[in-house]
């Protein structure tokens, strides 16, 4: 059964699947935390593990952020410099209801300047995106906990306490939570002493993370319909989509973006830097009269296979949710795993899905010190 089928029949049942549904509340997390005083290190400080991080300083709980690039935000990227507004390289759509950013930062005193607009079904940010969420109100209460160019290279929890090896030495936890991408597990590139189980390999073998690819492309002449999106491919081998990019945006740009994952990605990924522009304006002159290539400016392009600690896109949409759930699942009450792709099976891949595995991680956390 596929997410979209979870999700379906829950519907069909009548059963609601909102995002505190899988989250404890502050509450309950003030009145378990005073029985765990341990230390809790986070690999990734991706929408999954910033999210754990923030929470336990919320708590008051001892914690440190190892992140093995120079940044913050994986898969949650954008450049600053293409445009007049922030262009999402990665996580770009706001998958559920816009109430997700109060719930997220949990602190009702603080006053929320979110813009949105409908982008059907889902939402997307007026001059915004989740980088600049996370980083205006994630990030600053939790940035000096953040280790960076911190490459994790095995976690030892056979003992006590467990210990994590990285380029940059020996971290001592009494709870670990993994937030790396997929692949990253995937390439055996994390060790893990005792290793997992089998049943756990193998999930973790399994699961298919689709290839990720996004571009982005101005124009000096808006030849297209305003907020127009156009689906290329949507199946279980990948999808791919065309749209308005600055669709909502406060900006005068034409920039059209092309969304693409799985095996659309295949026909980008073994071509020159020119080649792929002109095939890629090849495309959109078929879909818009030859007028792409006449009027094109300029372009940026991500590749998520390029990036060293990400190495893809996300976790395919037709997983089955119980196998999903089988890699959210923590091992002896000391390694427990939160983002996009460890979630409970309600729902994955997502920027709120992420946050909602690492509100369940420390509940889990908590529950087991009991």
């Amino acid at each position: 059964m596929t997410r979209k089928e979870f999700i379906k029949i829950c519907g069909l049942l009548g059963v609601v699947i909102p995002f505190q549904a899988s989250c404890v509340s502050s509450n309950l997390l003030n009145l378990i935390s005073s029985k765990f005083t341990g230390k809790v290190i986070i690999i990734g400080a991706g929408a999954g593990g910033l999210s754990a991080g923030y929470l336990l300083n919320q708590l008051g709980v001892d914690f440190e952020i190892l992140e093995a690039s120079s940044e913050f935000g994986g898969r949650m990227k954008i450049n600053t410099d293409f445009a007049d507004f922030p262009i999402p390289l990665g996580a770009e759509w706001i998958e559920t209801k816009i109430e997700i950013f109060s719930e997220i930062l949990n602190d009702d005193s603080v006053q929320l300047d979110i813009k949105t607009i409908k982008d059907s079904p889902d939402y997307k940010f007026v001059n915004s995106s989740w980088f600049n969420f996370y980083g205006k109100y994630i990030v600053p209460s939790i940035s000096d906990k953040i280790v960076f160019n911190s490459v994790v290279n095995s976690i030892n929890y056979s003992g006590a306490k467990i210990r994590v090896f990285t380029s940059q030495g020996q971290k001592i936890a009494d709870k670990v939570i993994v937030c790396v991408p997929l692949k990253i597990l995937q390439a055996g590139d994390i060790e893990f002493i005792p290793s997992l189980s089998k049943e756990k390999q193998s999930v973790i073998k399994s699961a298919l993370i689709w290839d990720g690819f996004k571009g982005f492309f101005e124009f000096s002449k808006d030849f297209y319909d305003s907020g127009f999106e156009k689906t290329i491919e949507n199946s279980e081998a990948g999808q791919k989509i065309f749209y308005d990019a600055s669709f909502g945006q406060n900006s005068d740009k034409k920039i059209i973006g092309l969304f693409a994952v799985g095996d659309s990605v295949d026909k980008y990924k073994s071509l020159s830097k020119s080649k792929l522009l002109d095939v890629i304006l090849k495309e959109l002159d078929i879909l818009f009269s030859n007028q792409a290539t006449t009027y094109y400016k300029k372009h940026i392009i991500q590749n998520w296979n390029n990036e060293p600690f990400i190495r893809g896109g996300y976790l395919t949409d037709h997983m089955d949710w119980r196998e999903v759930r089988k890699l959210g699942e923590s091992i002896n009450s000391k390694v427990y795993f939160a983002g996009g792709e460890y979630t409970d099976g309600e729902n994955w891949v997502s920027v709120h899905a992420a946050a909602q595995s690492a509100k369940k991680a420390i509940d889990d956390i908590f529950i087991d010190s009991n």
